[in-house]
């Protein structure tokens, strides 16, 4: 619905992805949702000759303007120009487009033009060729924005969202990461990145390590020499958590709407439960990091491409909560 007079729109700057995937086609998707242009003012890395073609090829039609415009996108231009990527395909090129793009998108925000950031499926082996050599693109993001607090990749599915003590490292090197401390924070910044989403007083559970939860230190001490003080920290400082709850039960009560978070201690610990729970349904953000940004958790789809079949559902869902997260990062700011 359009705005009222008094209120103040959030604004998002939205890259198209990986050229050479569904992210384009996606992006044009999103724009031609004339609610979705009612919700925030959408700045979009790309040009109109690019966008017009997009747009055509899946038969949409995408009101542009140069300037906030109420129901139009505002194109600002893609961070870099050049030929077009082939499509389908990793390279080197699309990877540059990509991390061209984010740059850019990162400037947006650092300059005040944007309070939020969403992007749509990239190819990690696209950008690695390019020359991201960050283990993922939160440590990426936090590197260009030069900030050294605590980060953690955010996972969503309507009704649960999950947050990671550890996430891309090997399994070996998990233990040695947990303590009362990381705990902590992956608890606080799930607790805000909720609150943030509009639930007021979260409900989280937060994971074992071990199986059946060390069974009181017979499978391992993490549970009570780290994980539970972790948690009684947080309840201390008024954050609704509880647990070590056994891993292998904890997603069963969240699903039943239990919980509303699940602090897990290790990246596929949450993400198999996840994916079984909500693949097509799955956003990332990457929490932490002073500006909201959001992505739909699947990946470029080259099988797809062009064929105007791949699911917006995802993508809707990153660009909400890069609203909502984007509204409140403008009022903190203002």
């Amino acid at each position: 619905m359009p705005q009222t007079a008094a209120e103040v729109l959030p604004r998002i700057a939205l890259t198209m992805g990986d050229p050479a995937g569904i992210g384009p086609e996606l992006t044009a998707r999103l724009l031609a949702t004339p609610e979705n242009l009612h919700k925030a003012e959408v700045y979009v890395l790309t040009d109109a000759t690019e966008l017009k073609a997009v747009a055509a090829e899946v038969g949409v039609d995408v009101p542009v303007a140069d300037e906030p415009t109420p129901g139009h996108a505002i194109l600002v231009g893609s961070g870099l120009s050049g030929p077009p990527v082939q499509r389908r395909t990793v390279s080197k090129a699309a990877g540059e487009r990509v991390m061209a793009d984010l740059l850019k998108a990162l400037n947006l925000y650092r300059t005040g033009v944007v309070d939020a950031i969403m992007f749509t499926p990239l190819n990690k082996a696209s950008l690695h060729l390019a020359g991201m050599h960050e283990e993922d693109e939160l440590r990426w993001f936090a590197k260009n924005l030069g900030y050294q607090g605590t980060t953690s990749e955010l996972n969503f599915i309507p009704g649960l969202v999950t947050s990671r003590v550890t996430s891309h490292i090997p399994l070996k090197d998990v233990a040695a990461r947990i303590n009362a401390d990381s705990v902590l924070a992956a608890i606080r910044l799930l607790d805000d990145v909720l609150k943030g989403s509009g639930i007021p007083a979260p409900r989280i559970a937060v994971c074992a390590l071990n199986p059946h939860a060390g069974e009181n230190g017979k499978f391992g001490r993490e549970e009570i020499e780290h994980i539970t003080p972790g948690v009684e920290a947080a309840r201390a400082q008024g954050i609704e958590a509880t647990g070590p709850h056994p891993c292998d039960t904890v997603f069963i009560k969240a699903r039943n709407g239990d919980f509303d978070g699940v602090v897990t201690m290790y990246h596929d610990q949450g993400q198999i439960a996840m994916k079984l729970m909500g693949f097509d349904r799955g956003v990332t953000v990457q929490g932490g990091l002073p500006v909201p940004i959001a992505t739909p958790s699947h990946g470029t789809a080259f099988e797809i491409v062009g064929k105007g079949v791949a699911h917006l559902g995802p993508s809707q869902h990153a660009y909400d909560l890069a609203v909502a997260l984007g509204r409140r990062n403008r009022q903190n700011r203002r």
